[in-house]
């Protein structure tokens, strides 16, 4: 959970107001996974949608400044030490065999659905005997393209400046395409 900005508080570096709508989005939408009744569901089910929002938001940032190279080293440090995106994870998901890992407690061997036995996401799909749907019992991943579902959780943006469609890496055409469909409005580009 990201800290609260007070007026003692450091201000954000330089590009924060560029994200800074995506992850408040993120953060509208961890407010209401966390809100969400918990009727119905088994104990550990109540955090899954909470751990796939913090997947989502922390790949996200992990993306913005090690594949797209659109956010500096001193906001990234930033947004990590402020909480917005989860720093352990992706430590992991720079090592080679960790890229899809979807949470840090999917590595470790003990409470698994089978003792001893590694996370279902941790397992290649074509491992997998087709038909089986087994659920991780941390986070609820099914597989390990576990990280194909996170964009559902991703925010829906209604505003989006010219600085936000490089940052989001979408080309002039489909920005413009965007906007002609309704989907969001934008500065002029």
């Amino acid at each position: 959970m990201p800290k609260i900005r007070t007026t003692r508080t450091k201000k954000p570096p330089e590009g924060f107001d560029e994200i800074e709508a995506i992850l408040d989005e993120y953060a509208k939408k961890m407010r209401d996974a966390e809100n969400e009744s918990h009727e119905g569901k088994r104990k550990t089910e109540s955090l899954w949608p909470i751990l796939r929002i913090n997947h989502a938001r922390s790949r996200h940032i992990y993306e913005l400044y090690y594949k797209r190279e659109a956010i500096s080293r001193e906001l990234y440090d930033w947004l990590l030490k402020q909480g917005y995106a989860d720093a352990n994870l992706i430590a992991k998901w720079k090592k080679p065999g960790y890229e899809k890992l979807c949470c840090v407690r999917c590595i470790q061997s003990r409470d698994m659905n089978y003792q001893g036995s590694a996370c279902i996401c941790r397992v290649p799909t074509a491992q997998v005997k087709e038909g089986t749907i087994v659920e991780c019992t941390h986070c609820g991943c099914r597989g390990y393209a576990a990280d194909n579902r996170v964009y559902e959780y991703a925010p829906d943006l209604s505003y989006i400046t010219p600085r936000s469609i490089l940052v989001m890496d979408l080309s002039l055409e489909k920005a413009l395409t965007y906007q002609l469909e309704g989907i969001f409005t934008c500065d002029t580009i």
